[in-house]
């Protein structure tokens, strides 16, 4: 029996970490169900993977098979298209018309909403990685290295890029999102050791283009998956700058309307 005026079950908010586990499902099906997403978060990465793994048309600069390059570079790209261009586009879109301005009012905390994004960020890598790895492995494929250096730098990949696209989506217009995050794709897919390899760079370029996320990502999985390295700490310390100052920048400049 209830006392007058009450109701079940009692209203008010649910816990936390279940609105974060419902937005982040939630962030993840929108993704899954957007086909312009899921050409560029999958179907790129894998007919890049298996075009120039097949076919010889850029010169990769490698002792070993095509595939040994490329497998770890398309990872690293499977990571930048999730993390920075499809995180900026989608987010600069539910800026623009008002979905970020009501979920900021919801009961779910500014913060809760962005790792709620994390976590579906997240989740799509997993997919987008063991799909890659298995075509790779298909291709034939050899992976070597310890799995935690290529997890940590996963992480650390999805970190920077993760406020890269936060900061740029939460200060531009959309569609100056839209074209920037596409445009600064591009030029990461060509001068970002991803196909080619940046030894095909003059050295002053390749100096100032190894210092760059993707470089160091690509650079990163590559010394450990094709070369059996050892944790590559200049890469790890060159993602981890970025990681800071993009999600320094993000959480200090973003705009919510």
């Amino acid at each position: 029996m209830t006392a007058t005026g009450t109701f079940l079950p009692e209203p008010g908010a649910a816990p936390l970490p279940r609105m974060i586990r419902a937005q982040a499902a939630l962030e993840t099906r929108m993704l899954l169900r957007n086909g312009e997403q899921l050409l560029l978060t999958v179907v790129i990465p894998s007919l890049l993977l298996v075009l120039f793994s097949t076919v010889d048309i850029v010169d990769t600069g490698a002792d070993g098979s095509a595939v040994d390059f490329l497998a770890p570079g398309v990872l690293a790209l499977a990571v930048l298209s999730t993390a920075f261009t499809g995180q900026a586009i989608a987010t600069g879109f539910e800026r623009r018309y008002g979905v970020l301005k009501r979920l900021a009012v919801s009961p779910l905390p500014r913060w809760g909403l962005m790792a709620a994004k994390t976590c579906a960020v997240l989740v799509t890598e997993v997919m987008q990685i063991v799909l890659l790895t298995a075509i790779a492995l298909a291709l034939g494929w050899s992976p070597h290295g310890d799995p935690f250096s290529v997890a940590l730098l996963l992480i650390l990949g999805t970190a920077a890029f993760s406020g890269l696209g936060l900061l740029m989506a939460g200060t531009l217009k959309a569609e100056a999102t839209l074209a920037a995050a596409n445009l600064v794709f591009l030029l990461l897919l060509v001068a970002g050791g991803v196909i080619v390899s940046l030894d095909k760079f003059p050295g002053a370029v390749r100096s100032v283009l190894e210092l760059l996320p993707i470089s160091a990502l690509s650079g990163g999985l590559r010394d450990v998956l094709r070369d059996g390295a050892g944790m590559p700490w200049r890469d790890l310390g060159i993602l981890a700058v970025w990681a800071v100052l993009g999600l320094g920048a993000a959480a200090r400049f973003f705009r919510w309307e």
